[in-house]
């Protein structure tokens, strides 16, 4: 019986930590088309196949058109926030290409706790 304890709390231990990682701050700053990020700054193309590490990132293959929305500035300038569709997530943009530039005057503004939660539904969750 203590070794079925022992084992729960230890996948107990380990979900604890997963979450805390999947809703860890990625950047504290991120680049706009506007005050409220609610522009669309470019259409993208993914140029490859990329499935994200957890519910934050956007899963796509290769020909998929994106919308960008903000760009993670400072700390992690190498991810992108987008929508194809219905989905919603982070991607990095090494794996697009840009077909349509809308925005040219980026604006940068603070992150939020929310712009690292994951939309799940109608509800946001922590993973």
């Amino acid at each position: 019986m203590s070794r079925i304890l022992d084992q729960r709390i230890l996948l107990l231990v380990i979900s604890c930590l997963t979450r805390l990682q999947s809703t860890k701050v990625l950047s504290e700053w991120k680049k706009c088309g506007d005050q409220e990020c609610e522009t669309a700054m470019s259409r993208v193309q993914a140029t490859t196949d990329y499935l994200g590490p957890d519910c934050r990132y956007l899963n796509f293959k290769a020909g998929e058109e994106i919308m960008v929305y903000s760009k993670l500035s400072r700390k992690n300038e190498n991810l992108w926030m987008g929508s194809k569709g219905k989905d919603f997530g982070y991607f990095p943009k090494d794996a697009v290409k840009v077909e349509e530039v809308l925005i040219a005057d980026e604006v940068e503004v603070l992150t939020k706790e929310a712009d690292f939660l994951c939309l799940d539904g109608d509800q946001y969750t922590s993973e």
